[in-house]
């Protein structure tokens, strides 16, 4: 059998969060900064005060919307070869973070800015993994313009990887742009709203806030039915109660919030029930993202969103270590192993370290691996007359030769590659052998693993026609300034109509 989820709620428990939830939206409601969102909220039934801005949500009126979410959809490649299915059931992992700086041991930190370059590399390494599926805006560029980092990254995601891709939903105008240029790579927005080719990220924020920029941006990938990611960043004991059930509460609340949004914007727009819900370190003050807490936060979420009957999203692969250490290596296993075990569909943060915030390709192919075994662990003991292996246990056992074992067996030849992971970074070698082979750390094998996929790495090929459109676009991207994105968002006094790209923006 497979082996069985871990469950940190039970029954009466789950429901008696909900409960708390609902209460929650519709006594409290939830802070929406966007006028049209809250003019959208109570055209369907809510509450709003015109002071605080905070949305009452009716139960008739979540439950009617949950109704309407999706328990399983695909997401596909830039030519859409290459696609995989999300569902309740089964578990994919990607990457995802905030890396600002890249692993350089060359640098007496151990860290360096991180660059175009280094984005580059990181998809390449991405669409050469087996178990990683798909990448995001993972490593951010600090070379290129702030305002034009999306266009630049979508560019490079159309250019250099078969896998799908993901970004944030930040605002209509860089949303469309995502669109737009995913429409272009796709072939026209009838096949990009059919075959959905990018994930988006909506981070409410803690307590109880939509914020404008997301709202604003999930408008966009909802409209467009890409996959959108709801998951709050509460900090258990600061954005949160310091008790998990309270933060559980509170998190499952306004993730409802977002995938009601997300309902009547486009209903069946596809999302994730997600979390990036962790612990503050009572001692320093800072986020705990490899704590064992972490694991219990994602469990919990992994089984509330069992219950709405919708794909989840947890965090794996993490840790708070700034190096390449014992803890850097049990953080990211902990939180990995626990998120799959609890049954998350999408586990994210591979590649990462020093709580996201830096992106080692090294880590990237080592989680890979680790990837492949909690997929192994999951699959559990497959039992029955051929696995037990009767016979050749009778024959092996009776065997008087001397040296006579089940290596050379046809049974064994028949069940190793499926009942035993193969590693092929770790090390299993006796000490002699691994001498002679340079008395190598995982990390150095991991660097020439990454060299060498760099090295043989074949983009696919992007039409020229393609190609062009897209440069065009990032020149258009380029020549806005800060302050007209904040127009565009209606974060200033005065607002302005955008067209982008022949479709207008109000």
């Amino acid at each position: 059998m497979k082996m069985s989820k871990i469950n940190v709620l039970s029954k009466d428990e789950i429901q008696a969060i909900h409960s708390a939830s609902l209460e929650l939206l519709s006594t409290v409601g939830i802070k929406v900064d966007a006028k049209d969102t809250r003019d959208l909220f109570q055209e369907n039934g809510a509450e709003i005060d015109q002071i605080t801005n905070f949305v009452k949500l009716p139960d008739s009126l979540v439950k009617e919307q949950l109704k309407k979410v999706p328990n399983l959809f695909r997401i596909y490649g830039a030519d859409s070869a290459f696609n995989f299915e999300v569902n309740t059931c089964s578990t994919k992992f990607a990457t995802i973070g905030t890396p600002v700086k890249m692993y350089d041991p060359t640098r007496k930190s151990g860290v360096r800015k991180s660059l175009l370059e280094d984005t580059i590399k990181q998809i390449r390494v991405v669409d050469c993994l087996e178990h990683i599926v798909n990448s995001h805006v993972d490593v951010w560029p600090n070379d290129v313009k702030y305002t034009a980092i999306h266009a630049h990254c979508m560019y490079q995601w159309a250019k250099n990887t078969r896998k799908p891709y993901g970004l944030g939903c930040y605002g209509k105008v860089a949303s469309q742009d995502m669109i737009n240029m995913a429409s272009i790579v796709a072939g026209g927005d009838e096949e990009l709203i059919e075959k959905p080719r990018l994930v988006g990220f909506f981070n409410p924020t803690s307590p109880l806030h939509l914020p404008q920029v997301m709202t604003n941006g999930l408008s966009i990938f909802a409209k467009y039915k890409q996959p959108t990611i709801i998951a709050p960043e509460a900090l258990l004991g600061t954005s949160a109660p310091v008790t998990i059930a309270g933060l559980l509460t509170q998190t499952n609340a306004e993730i409802l919030g977002g995938i009601v949004l997300s309902q009547l914007l486009n209903p069946g727009a596809p999302v994730f029930f997600g979390t990036v819900s962790i612990a503050t370190d009572m001692r320093s003050g800072n986020s705990a993202m490899g704590s064992v807490e972490t694991g219990i936060i994602t469990a919990g979420i992994a089984q509330l969103a069992r219950f709405y009957d919708i794909p989840s999203r947890g965090l794996g692969s993490v840790t708070d270590s700034k190096i390449f250490d014992i803890q850097n290596g049990f953080e990211r296993l902990q939180t990995l192993m626990i998120a799959a075990q609890a049954g998350i569909n999408y586990i994210t943060c591979a590649g990462t370290y020093e709580s996201t915030l830096v992106e080692a390709l090294e880590l990237l192919v080592i989680d890979d691996e680790l990837a492949g075994m909690v997929r192994r662990a999951l699959e559990g003991i497959t039992v029955n007359e051929d696995t037990i292996g009767l016979d050749v246990i009778k024959k092996v056992a009776t065997n008087t030769k001397k040296g006579v074992n089940y290596l050379g067996e046809k049974h064994t030849r028949k069940h190793m590659k499926n009942e035993l992971f193969i590693p092929k970074l770790v090390d299993r070698n006796r000490r002699s052998t691994w001498a002679k082979k340079g008395s190598k750390d995982i990390i150095t094998t991991a660097g020439e693993k990454v060299e060498q996929l760099l090295k043989s790495y074949e983009p696919p090929e992007l039409p020229s026609d393609i190609e062009r459109q897209l440069k065009a676009y990032i020149k258009e991207v380029e020549q806005r300034t800060y302050e007209f994105y904040k127009k565009a968002e209606g974060l200033s006094d005065k607002t302005v109509s955008l067209p982008v790209s022949d479709i207008k923006i109000d």
